[in-house]
């Protein structure tokens, strides 16, 4: 098949893993006889350097136009300052707007041989496999804001179709896999939590019968991810709420860079992205785990492409390379050798053949 898929590699680490991630899905291509044109676009803070705008207008027209989009990271000091004019997460949020990706798919799946990765026991994390659907359109982030010297406000609304929508993704996966649907809310607190209960109750008992829902308060979650994760199968959450759970749930696999996410709407165009930030820290050591990034282009070829022999080609690459022992420093057991970025690229192409 043809397709155009842009490239938003953006800052710190972005570049780095973008670009083993790109020599994937050029592997692909030819192992499976595709065409697919890959056009890289400005994105973040290099585009407030270059454009004094972190998401140019060529690159929302490049985006609008592709197939699919595939993203790095954004963000670094340089352009955290409280006086900033410009930020490059107001570009992130731009673009999911604009390109109308209202659900995000987070899947936590924990390898085997990475049990002891993760800073929680072997027995509480093995055998884990949930997915979080984020609502990523509404929600305190888009809300109306406000501040001055000595007050701050952010809004948070959300509309019954808003609630609707992100909820029906949701159990639409949930049907596929356990049938068993988690809601997180605060509805003993927050009104728009309420309204979220509310809606999900009507919606699940009218078209999803067949499919268990629970609810469950944020905080007791947050407790719950950790104590006991092999019991959530499927869980959708408002826009914050979202974001900071599933960090937490990364630490189940045992690091950020193991996870990829999809940001979905009502067409087959998505935006994809590993869920780590731009990691400034360890920004052009070449020791980032391009994983999570990699992962991100099997959810590309199987959401917006189409291609599930080719996603599954890329997940089983990716599984083997760790089982081989090629690991960066962020999941290397103590002693081993440290793959660095390009390694770990290396060893799953050598996978993919």
């Amino acid at each position: 098949m043809k397709a155009r898929i842009a490239i938003l590699a953006g800052d710190g680490i972005g570049t780095e893993v973008t670009a083993e991630a790109v020599r994937v899905l050029q592997a692909i291509a030819r192992r499976f006889h595709h065409e697919f044109e890959l056009i890289e676009a400005p994105f973040g803070g290099m585009a407030i350097d270059q454009y004094e705008d972190p998401l140019p207008p060529k690159t929302l027209e490049a985006c609008r136009n592709a197939h699919a989009v595939l993203l790095g990271a954004v963000g670094g000091p340089k352009w955290s300052s409280p006086q900033a004019k410009q930020r490059p997460e107001a570009g992130l949020l731009r673009l999911r707007k604009e390109m109308g990706v209202y659900a995000n798919l987070r899947p936590v799946r924990v390898h085997p041989a990475l049990r002891n990765a993760s800073t929680l026991k072997a027995d509480v994390v093995e055998g884990v496999d949930l997915i979080f659907v984020r609502e990523l359109t509404g929600g305190i982030y888009f809300g109306t804001k406000s501040r001055d010297a000595h007050q701050a406000t952010d809004v948070c609304t959300y509309t019954a179709p808003e609630i609707e929508r992100i909820v029906r993704v949701a159990a639409q996966l949930a049907r596929g896999r356990r049938k068993r649907l988690l809601s997180i809310d605060k509805a003993n607190v927050l009104e728009t939590s309420r309204l979220w209960r509310e809606v999900c109750e009507r919606l699940m008992q009218r078209e999803f019968p067949d499919i268990k829902l629970e609810h469950m308060l944020v905080d007791s979650a947050s407790m719950h991810l950790i104590r006991r994760p092999r019991d959530i199968d499927v869980a959708v959450t408002e826009n914050m709420f979202g974001d900071i759970l599933t960090d937490e749930a990364s630490m189940l696999a045992g690091s950020m860079g193991l996870l990829p996410s999809a940001s979905l709407g009502d067409n087959a165009r998505g935006v994809y992205e590993p869920i780590h930030g731009s990691a400034p820290d360890i920004a052009g050591q070449g020791v980032a785990n391009p994983y999570a990034s990699i992962l991100s282009v099997a959810m590309l070829l199987r959401h917006s492409l189409q291609l599930e022999p080719e996603a599954l080609c890329v997940e089983l690459a990716v599984h083997r390379a760790i089982d081989e022992g090629v690991r960066t420093p962020d999941i290397a057991a103590r002693g081993h050798h440290q793959a660095s970025t390009q390694e770990a690229g290396d060893a799953v192409l050598a996978m993919i053949g």
